[in-house]
């Protein structure tokens, strides 16, 4: 039988697990109350302040704000954040970029959240490849390799939905790497295009 539960427990819980991003179905498992009943304290704590909605069915603590890249894997998974912030978060365009952007093999979809705008661009499940782990201020989060980075920003170039930045600090990519993943698209004006850089 499920427990009755109030916020101070919930919200106890939430910190002693150090949970940045949370949902009903993660308090569930952790506190073994009822579904109606955590999805109302999220509600109403909602409307205190005490939590912070990021979309239906994710939460975070306002004085334990998440990393914009660690809410722009969980806003829509699976995804990695690639294209244009991945290539300015690795220095590889002088431009600084304020859209968080990201890659996901579900549809193209856009969230606004904490201040800022997260974009999500389908690629083909087979192309969904090439990131991995980071760690900031001890939160891990999945990015491009900054070759996947690049061909992914060239795959949606080569689609007329991106614009890519005149300069390009590609030197130190692998280009044997980059046309092995440029390969997972499929797209011979793909491959063929990163063939011209490397």
């Amino acid at each position: 039988m499920a427990k009755q539960l109030n916020w101070l427990q919930v919200e106890r819980t939430i910190r002693k697990n150090r949970l940045s991003l949370f949902s009903p179905q993660d308090l569930r498992h952790l506190l073994r109350g009822s579904d109606i009943s955590l999805r109302f304290l999220l509600t109403r704590a909602h409307k205190r302040g005490e939590v912070v909605k990021l979309r239906r069915e994710l939460y975070t603590l306002p004085d334990s704000l998440p990393s914009e890249l660690e809410v722009a894997n969980a806003l829509l998974r699976p995804s990695y954040v690639s294209l244009l912030y991945a290539l300015a978060y690795y220095h590889l365009i002088p431009e600084a970029v304020f859209t968080i952007t990201s890659v996901t093999p579900r549809t193209t979809r856009r969230f606004e959240a904490l201040g800022k705008v997260f974009t999500y661009h389908h690629i083909k499940p087979v192309a969904f490849a090439g990131y991995r782990p980071e760690k900031v201020g001890g939160r891990i989060f999945l990015i491009a390799e900054p070759e996947k980075a690049l061909v992914d920003s060239l795959y949606f170039a080569s689609l007329g939905k991106l614009s890519l930045p005149e300069r390009l600090n590609i030197s130190a990519l692998d280009s044997e790497k980059m046309l092995a993943l440029a390969e997972l698209f499929r797209r011979p004006t793909l491959t063929a295009k990163v063939e011209t850089l490397v």
